[in-house]
């Protein structure tokens, strides 16, 4: 690991609606030498989602900053503390402290999304993160307001009036192939039910969020095809509402689910909550957590996570930045790429051993290119019929 480079440190936190009424922090010891300020605009699951926006200010501030926040204030990292946050199997990637700058804005609602992001680069910054493929008709007019300054959209390509994709000089985007992860969490999950029912729990019910629903549901076809026929799938209709994932999930554990994969943001905390407390109830159930690695939540009830490495999609575009390579475009992150993982599975159940194997031997093919993941519900049965058809 590099020495942490000292850097002025801007925290920008909206307090309300939209880009006015935000409070403006210097935190203290900054300098001068402010290096590139790079900023990030979260969706409306905001900082302390334990999911997908904690892992894009990870990449930001953890990774490319070396600070952490507390008490509304940048505190260095110790060396030590970096390296632990940065998983085994991304460690040869070389991941190591930027001359960087985090600004955050922490968004209300949908209208903020705009005007945040044009505050980021009125602050100075020569790369803005939008976190979500909510963001991106606000990335779009940004970029065109700015052409001189970077941009990267998560989750989305830029789209035109008609819905088709096109690209910005200035913008790159970055799509993570979520199925594949996902299939391993369903193949997973097949292996390890004992009731044969398990469930999946999206928010929004969106394309992106139907790439889990996909995946997952194909990971069971293979390992378990019972257990595929009778899944329950259950969509909140949010990411910020964490009462309506609990009782999403309490309910499919009331009808016999022992595992439940939820791919829904803050609403997700509410679902591994749920599960928490039928664990405790003397219950033999596990949740599957998303996005970052959520075991810390319930040690003893998180069976994994599906990780989608945003983290590391805003550490590779702030190191290019630094390096003066940081170009628009599009980038596809999967299993191959690091981009989706599964978390290391700490709890132990019956045949644990022959199942991490077999999940092994599957993202092995999937890496290769011998399996196809369905991106859609709409493309699983025709999987599944091939798979279990193949000799």
């Amino acid at each position: 690991m590099r020495a942490f480079v000292g850097s002025a440190l801007l925290l920008l936190v909206l307090t309300s609606s939209g880009a006015t009424g935000c409070k403006k922090e210097n935190p203290a010891g900054a300098t001068a030498k402010s290096g590139f300020k790079v900023g990030v605009v979260t969706d409306v699951g905001g900082r302390g989602d334990q999911s997908f926006n904690d892992s894009a200010l990870r990449g930001l501030e953890t990774w490319a900053a070396g600070k952490k926040l507390e008490g509304g204030r940048y505190q260095p990292l110790s060396v030590e503390a970096l390296r632990d946050s940065i998983p085994e199997a991304l460690r040869p990637l070389g991941i190591h402290v930027l001359p960087v700058t985090p600004l955050v804005l922490q968004s209300k609602s949908q209208e903020d999304y705009e005007p945040n992001l044009q505050l980021l680069v009125d602050q100075g910054a020569a790369l803005t993160v939008g976190t979500g493929y909510l963001l991106e008709a606000g990335v779009q007019a940004a970029a065109r307001a700015n052409p001189t300054a970077h941009f990267l959209l998560i989750d989305s390509v830029l789209l035109d009036a008609q819905g088709k994709p096109f690209s910005l000089s200035n913008v790159r985007t970055v799509l993570f192939r979520e199925e594949e992860g996902s299939f391993l969490v369903g193949a997973l999950a097949g292996m390890v039910t004992r009731s044969g029912r398990v469930a999946f729990v999206g928010g929004m019910q969106v394309p992106l969020i139907q790439k889990f629903e996909a995946g997952f549901r194909a990971g069971l076809a293979a390992t378990n095809p019972k257990a595929a026929k009778g899944v329950f799938i259950q969509y909140t209709g949010s990411f910020d509402n964490v009462s309506a994932g609990k009782q999403v999930a309490a309910d499919v554990l009331a009808k016999g689910a022992d595992v439940v994969f939820h791919a829904a943001g803050s609403d997700g905390l509410g679902v591994i909550q749920a599960v928490k407390e039928a664990h405790a109830g003397g219950k033999v159930v596990w949740a599957v957590g998303v996005d970052s690695d959520q075991s810390h939540l319930a040690p003893e009830a998180v069976l994994t996570s599906m990780v989608k490495h945003v983290d590391l999609a805003v550490w590779e575009a702030a190191r290019d930045l630094t390096e003066g390579k940081l170009a628009g475009g599009y980038v596809s992150l999967g299993l191959k790429e690091a981009g989706v993982a599964l978390a290391p599975v700490r709890v132990e159940f019956a045949g644990k051993a022959a199942a991490l194997a077999k999940v092994d031997a599957l993202r092995t093919r999937i890496v290769a290119g011998e399996l196809h993941i369905p991106a859609s519900p709409a493309e699983v049965p025709a999987f599944a019929a091939r798979y279990q058809a193949a000799p």
